[in-house]
């Protein structure tokens, strides 16, 4: 080796020598170069995790109830006048909706209400309805349309499109969860009657920590115009016309039965209202009803 390249090797070392007297831990060598990302390193799912970060969601109900009320009005008994039917019955109640990310998610889906001592048909009430919903922080919007059928009563068919504006209150008051979540929905019957029906509530989910059970109070008062299916006795169709009062209560069964969220989420749900018209003018029904069903969401 040449002796002029002595004066850097030796100004090297010297760097070396300060740089270990100011940090004198030791050098290691490594086969892998240090991960320079930002970002956490990606970790598998645990098996009580769902999986199903797809752009498809299924979300099926079975319940028992012990009336079908619905708007403020018992249909087991408005589709049998003067007759007086055990009004206890099976309801289906299934949607898919699909994810599109920052763009509104389209849903479709079917209710069956199933009366097996209905004296014209079982199924008293098929209803197919779809959409679409939309968060856009503070709100949720959603809106669709409802098509009424009624077996061996084509009668009583008809169709309806409405809309709903949800409130995501833990925006407002920075929480995790929503506090009330209030809510409107209005929806107006092209096909038969012409009408508006009118609708405001408010929940809250009281979590039960570590249990699996959440209860939910829920509350709603409805104003109808100009729809004849409510109109009284003396044809009145338009005015505040009934107020709900209830309880659901939720209980995860995949933590009873420890099932993996991977298969989806299963849960036991019962169901107790108190339903009350309001204008005595207006077509409505007084009754304490409820239920119980299980639930099936992924």
């Amino acid at each position: 080796m040449s002796h002029r390249a002595w004066p850097g090797a030796a100004a090297t070392l010297v760097l070396a020598a300060c740089a270990y007297a100011e940090d004198p831990t030791p050098f290691k060598l490594s086969a892998d170069p240090p991960d320079q990302s930002i970002y956490a390193l990606p970790t598998p799912a645990s098996p009580h995790e769902g999986v199903n970060a797809g752009g498809v969601n299924l979300d099926i109900k079975l319940n028992y109830f012990t009336d079908y009320v619905y708007r403020g009005v018992n249909r087991g008994e408005a589709l049998n006048p003067g007759e007086t039917p055990s009004n206890a019955n099976f309801q289906f109640d299934g949607n898919v909706s699909f994810n599109l990310g920052k763009y509104p998610h389209p849903f479709i889906g079917v209710f069956t209400n199933v009366l097996t001592s209905d004296p014209i048909s079982n199924f008293q009430e098929v209803r197919p309805f779809l959409g679409a919903k939309w968060k856009i922080r503070p709100f949720i919007i959603a809106g669709g349309v409802n098509l009424y059928t009624f077996p061996d009563r084509s009668d009583q068919d008809t169709s309806e499109a409405w809309v709903q504006i949800t409130l995501d209150d833990a925006v407002i008051f920075r929480a995790e969860q929503p506090f009330l979540s209030p809510y409107v929905y209005a929806a107006y019957d092209y096909d038969r009657y012409d009408g508006w029906y009118v609708e405001a509530g408010v929940k809250h989910d009281f979590v039960i920590e570590k249990t699996g059970l959440t209860i939910t109070p829920v509350a709603d008062v409805a104003y109808v115009a100009s729809h004849g299916y409510f109109a009284g006795a003396e044809g009145d169709d338009t005015g505040f016309h009934h107020y709900d009062v209830g309880v659901v209560a939720n209980y995860s069964l995949n933590l009873l039965l420890n099932i993996p969220q991977r298969y989806g989420q299963w849960s036991l749900n019962g169901y107790l209202y108190y339903t009350d018209g309001i204008d005595d003018e207006l077509r409505s029904d007084s009754s304490i009803w409820g239920g119980i069903g299980i639930e099936f969401a992924y």
